[in-house]
């Protein structure tokens, strides 16, 4: 029998049947983060989720994109691709949780010079596992082949997540009031921001190298940048069962300085006692090796903090220890006042 002919448009660069495997080698893996709604398998043209209409009295859809920016140049240095799926997911339900939403289904969006069987696989089991760690279900997604865009090795990733919430029962920080207390839940290291500067610093302008072991943090630089992105979705969704709280911020890029005003009321400010957690030897890491300045580096990276919740002075030990019997690492960090003579949003204090 004769070798099967190779398709001009494999030659172009472009494997179908490849692409076929990889969906149907997945298969099983998406399935396992499937909960009550998935309505249809991987593979048709769209993904259909049922809204349960006994759970919602006025349901409100609450959507989400985003990627994982240059750390993926990290994954591929370490030749290490079973995480930052972890922190694509993550990106995405952070930011809906923070409205108090439920994350109820992820799409990934996956695109490539010349599909890899064994990476592809690798970067769906971590999206798989953050869906997991967020009770959210992958429903779908699209694979791109796209031959002369990406070098040899290189691949982008973005996410979407579809969540649900109450109408009256959002949280857009329009209940935010002078006296409110801050609450920070500690991050796992980087998450995914900063990225840029993080790969300039240690490979541009130092030649560190992603296998080194670097004594402050007690890990091979690489294992430390890799660190997945924390999720926070299932600790706070525990938590609004039985308190309100009244603005949360996901703290990505633009650090302190650009996130928290995005839900502060005009003419309040948020006051942020810096001293107030320990913040972790990565951060310090790169500020000695980088030469960046202290006001950068809380304007470029989370310095320890990965989400804020804003809370009433009354509660906040209350909600302080659930977050903690919930399994985050938390410190009250600041406070709400009043916002004068045109001043800063954001003050931090040293």
């Amino acid at each position: 029998m004769s070798e099967k002919k190779q398709s001009k448009y494999s030659e172009a660069g472009v494997d179908i049947d490849k692409g076929n495997d990889f969906v149907s080698g997945i298969k099983d893996i998406v399935s396992e983060t499937h909960q009550t709604g998935v309505l249809n398998d991987i593979g048709g043209f769209s993904s259909l989720f049922a809204i349960d209409p006994q759970k919602y009295e006025k349901p409100v859809l609450v959507t989400s994109t985003d990627g994982v920016g240059t750390k993926l140049e990290i994954a591929a240095r370490c030749n290490k691709h079973d995480t930052i799926g972890i922190d694509l997911v993550a990106m995405c339900v952070n930011d809906i949780i923070v409205g108090g939403a439920t994350p109820l289904c992820f799409l990934d969006y996956f695109s490539v010079g010349k599909l890899e069987l064994d990476v592809a696989t690798d970067v769906v089991k971590g999206i798989a596992e953050g869906c997991k760690q967020s009770k959210c279900s992958l429903v779908g997604g699209e694979t791109a082949e796209m031959p002369g865009l990406y070098k040899a090795g290189d691949y982008d990733l973005a996410g979407f997540v579809v969540g649900i919430g109450e109408r009256d029962k959002i949280i857009d920080g329009s209940e935010i009031k002078v006296g409110n207390k801050i609450i920070g839940l500690k991050s796992s290291g980087l998450h995914s921001n900063g990225f840029s500067l993080v790969r300039k610093i240690c490979f541009q302008d130092n030649d560190y190298s992603v296998n080194d072991n670097i004594e402050e943090l007690d890990c091979t630089l690489g294992e430390e940048l890799l660190k997945p992105t924390r999720i926070y979705v299932q600790s706070v969704l525990a938590i609004l069962k039985n308190y309100t709280l009244n603005g949360m911020v996901h703290n990505t890029g633009g650090g302190f300085i650009d996130n928290i005003p995005r839900i502060l009321p005009d003419g309040s400010k948020a006051t942020i006692h810096c001293n107030n957690w320990v913040v972790p030897p990565i951060f310090d890491f790169l500020a000695k090796n980088g030469d960046v300045p202290r006001e950068e580096m809380y304007r470029t990276f989370n310095m320890g903090i990965g989400l804020m919740v804003i809370v009433d002075a009354n509660d906040v030990d209350d909600i302080a220890h659930r977050f903690k019997a919930h399994g985050e690492e938390v410190a009250i960090i600041g406070e709400i006042g009043v916002q004068e003579n045109n001043q800063e949003q954001v003050e931090l204090i040293f």
